[in-house]
C-alpha cells in the first residue's frame, strides 16, 4: 500500500535517487516546467535525467507565456506536443485523470497544458473551445495586472472579474477546464470560486497570515476555496517570507502547516513554481536572472521581492524529486501517511478527475 511507504526511513536517501521511490506515489506538481519550449526538439541529456529522476506523476506546465497572443498559444502548445512526442518514453501529454493514472503506473511524466494569462484571448471568447480541443486543461483568470477575465494581485483596479470573465467562468465550466485564480485580487478570487459550478484551484500561492504578500492569499479566500472542494498549491518563492537570505524548508512548511489548519488536509497541494531540472546557480544563472527581473519590472509584471539577490527557490529543494523531498520532511515532522499522500498529490488528481 502508498502508505506504508511514506516515513522518514523510507524516504532517505541521496539527494538524487528519488526517481524510482518517488514513482510509489502519485505525485503532481500544480505548477513547474519541464523544459522551454522554445528550445531546440532534442532535449539535453541533463533535462531528461532530470525528468526521469522526479518522480512525478504530473506537472501543471505553463506554455503560452503572459504576453503571448492567440497565434504564440498555438504555436507553443504545438511544439510542446511535438517535443513531447520525441521522447514517448518519458513523457505523455495529459488530457484525462486516467492518463495521470498511466504516468504514474509506467514512470512517465505527465505534462498538464496550462495558462497563466488572458492575452490570448478576446471578447468572443472562441479561443477557450479551441485551446481545449489543442490539450489545454487549466486556465488562470489573470496574471498580475488587469485582464479580459479579471484583476490580477498587482492591478491598481480593485473590482472583480469583467463581463467577459464572469461568461469565461461558465464556458471554462462547461468545457470542462480547471480554473486557476493564481494571481488574481481578492474580488476576481472570492467572485470566481462564488461562481463557478466546478472546484477552483489556487495552484501555486502562499498564506498571508503567515508573511503577506500580493501573491499570497488570505484564510478567507483559501477557506472558501476549500468550501467549494478546490485546492490551494503552495509555492517555493522567496514571496514566502520577506527577509533577504536563503528561504528555508521550515519557513514553506509554515505556510503549508498553516493552509492544512485552515483548509483541511484534502485541499492543500504543492505548486512550487519551479522547474522540474535543478538551477546550477552561479554568476551565469544570476545574470540571466537579473534580466528577466528588470524586464518584469519593465513591462509592470514584477511582484515585490523578484530580486536577482535572491534567488527564487529553497536551495535544500532545489532538485528534480522535490516532491519526494517534501514528503519525507513532512514525514519527520510527524505528518501522517494519508496527509503527506494528499498534499504531494492525491488532491491535485481529485479536483482534476471531477472536473475533467
Amino acid at each position: 500500500m502508498l502508505g506504508l511507504l511514506v516515513t522518514p526511513a523510507a524516504w532517505a536517501g541521496s539527494p538524487d535517487d528519488g526517481g524510482a521511490k518517488a514513482q510509489r506515489l502519485l505525485a503532481i506538481d500544480g505548477l513547474s516546467i519541464a523544459f522551454d519550449v522554445m528550445d531546440d526538439d532534442t532535449l539535453e541529456a541533463e533535462t531528461l535525467s532530470a525528468i526521469h529522476a522526479s518522480g512525478l506523476s504530473a506537472i501543471n506546465m505553463t506554455t503560452p507565456y503572459p504576453g503571448d497572443d492567440f497565434k504564440v498559444a498555438v504555436d507553443k502548445i504545438s511544439r510542446l506536443q511535438h517535443i513531447v512526442s520525441l521522447h514517448p518514453e518519458i513523457m505523455q501529454i495529459v488530457r484525462t485523470a486516467g492518463d495521470i493514472d498511466h504516468c504514474r503506473v509506467t514512470g512517465r511524466l505527465g505534462i498538464i497544458i496550462g495558462f497563466q494569462s488572458t492575452e490570448m484571448f478576446d471578447a468572443s471568447l472562441s479561443a477557450i473551445s479551441i485551446f481545449h480541443g489543442l490539450g489545454a486543461r487549466i486556465m488562470q483568470m489573470s496574471y498580475n495586472g488587469p485582464g479580459i477575465f479579471g484583476h490580477g494581485c498587482l492591478s491598481e483596479d480593485n473590482s472583480g472579474l469583467t463581463l467577459a470573465g464572469l461568461e469565461a467562468v461558465e464556458r471554462l465550466n462547461e468545457q470542462r477546464v480547471l480554473i486557476d485564480t493564481s494571481h488574481a485580487n481578492q474580488a476576481t478570487t472570492a467572485e470566481t470560486i462564488a461562481m463557478s459550478c466546478e472546484p477552483v484551484v489556487i495552484s501555486h500561492t502562499g498564506c498571508n497570515e503567515i508573511y503577506r504578500h500580493p501573491r499570497s492569499n488570505d484564510d478567507a479566500e483559501l477557506r472558501a476555496l476549500a468550501d467549494k472542494g478546490g485546492v490551494a498549491g503552495i509555492y517555493l518563492m522567496p514571496f514566502l517570507d520577506g527577509g533577504t537570505g536563503e528561504l528555508t524548508t521550515e519557513m514553506l512548511f509554515r505556510h503549508i502547516e498553516h493552509a492544512l489548519n485552515v483548509c483541511g488536509e484534502d485541499h492543500v497541494g504543492i505548486g512550487s513554481d519551479q522547474g522540474v531540472r535543478k538551477i546550477e546557480d552561479g554568476p551565469d544563472y544570476r545574470a540571466r536572472l537579473k534580466a528577466e527581473v528588470k524586464s518584469r519590472r519593465a513591462a509592470g509584471i514584477s511582484a515585490p521581492g523578484e530580486s536577482a539577490d535572491r534567488p527564487p527557490f529553497i536551495p535544500a529543494l532545489n532538485r528534480s524529486n522535490r516532491l519526494l523531498e517534501i514528503a519525507r520532511l513532512m514525514a519527520a515532522r510527524g505528518h501522517s501517511n494519508g496527509v503527506i499522500e494528499k498534499v504531494i498529490g492525491k488532491n491535485f488528481y481529485r479536483v482534476m478527475k471531477k472536473v475533467w
